[in-house]
């Protein structure tokens, strides 16, 4: 039963009558008012904590254990069109690709209400051309890039092409590229990384990889370019983990330019040149291939690399005296 409860954050102690309850059953029985997939969603998202620690859904409570729940506040339903340019990479009556750039959020979250991509997409589609599976929040959505990440993202204008895209997501159908540049030397010239993900439970807008603890993750990649002390990668998503690579990348040391979060600095300093601020992630969803739910095509598009990063990579170059045809080299196949 609850032991005490203050606005956003609950607390409860394990009875005895409960012990070996799963945790996801305990929470429902004592969250009534909650649906079973929103509790789910608390616990995924790290807001669900067992004596301090996140634990499974599967986990099984014990008696005198302490459950603390911090639910976020709730958010008006719906969210306002907003008359935001998007650039639509594809488009047909069933789905689009927009090239989403950094610096927007996908959809409303803490803190940001305004300025979004679905925003932006009820805009240009208006309500009813897109799916409404994802709710008020968050229509058309089917999967997100972070808000400094910038490329090709899938949305979903019918629920039917919602349900079957969430579907190929899910068994990994959906083929996701993108380009990375790295701070430092990563040894090799293609490889996987497969270290499984968990929410950082000290701080908690981070993720973290555990090779025992978290979700599966895999991400593939293979050298495009090296610059003196950087390299500029291809990378695959084999699996959809929230900030997924630039964990996976900063657990092997070579952390995304511009990823302060995960490690890299504010600043690059190139042999003796100090770098402007990047003020982003180098990330870019470069290419998403996937088949049509409703004609069974195979669709591939891709989002060129921003101005922004292409200037960036050719400063860098230029900082460590590189020969400008081999970041030429690097991208004609890809540009």
């Amino acid at each position: 039963m609850p032991a005490s409860r203050s606005g956003r954050h609950l607390e409860f102690i394990v009875p005895p009558d409960c012990s070996g309850q799963r945790l996801d059953r305990f929470l429902v029985s004592q969250l009534p008012e909650l649906s079973r997939s929103r509790i789910q969603s608390l616990m995924d998202e790290g807001h669900v904590l067992v004596d301090g620690v996140a634990r499974k859904a599967s986990h099984h409570v014990a008696s005198s254990e302490t459950l603390t729940v911090e639910i976020p506040p709730v958010r008006p339903a719906g969210v306002e069109a907003e008359p935001i340019r998007l650039d639509v990479l594809y488009e047909d009556e069933d789905l689009a690709v927009i090239d989403k750039p950094a610096g927007m959020i996908v959809h409303p979250g803490a803190g940001a209400d305004a300025g979004t991509l679905v925003a932006a997409l009820l805009n240009r589609f208006g309500g009813e051309g897109l799916s409404t599976i994802g709710g008020p929040l968050r229509p058309g959505i089917v999967h997100r890039l972070d808000k400094d990440t910038s490329g090709a993202i899938l949305i979903a204008r019918t629920d039917e092409a919602h349900r079957k895209l969430v579907e190929d997501f899910r068994e990994r159908q959906i083929d996701k590229t993108y380009f990375a540049l790295l701070h430092g030397s990563i040894k090799g010239q293609s490889g996987s990384v497969e270290l499984a993900i968990a929410r950082d439970l000290r701080r908690r807008s981070r993720m973290t990889a555990r090779r025992r603890m978290g979700r599966e993750a895999r991400t593939d990649w293979r050298v495009l370019l090296r610059l003196k002390g950087y390299t500029f990668i291809e990378a695959r998503l084999h699996t959809g983990r929230t900030h997924q690579i630039r964990v996976h990348f900063s657990a092997l040391g070579c952390p995304v330019i511009g990823d302060v979060l995960y490690g890299a600095p504010r600043q690059e300093r190139a042999a003796s040149t100090l770098l402007p601020p990047l003020n982003r992630n180098f990330l870019h969803a470069i290419r998403i291939a996937f088949v049509h739910p409703r004609t069974g095509q195979r669709i591939e598009v891709r989002a060129p690399l921003p101005a922004q990063l292409l200037d960036y990579l050719a400063g860098l170059a230029h900082a460590v005296q590189a020969d400008p045809a081999l970041v030429d080299a690097a991208l004609r196949e890809f540009l």
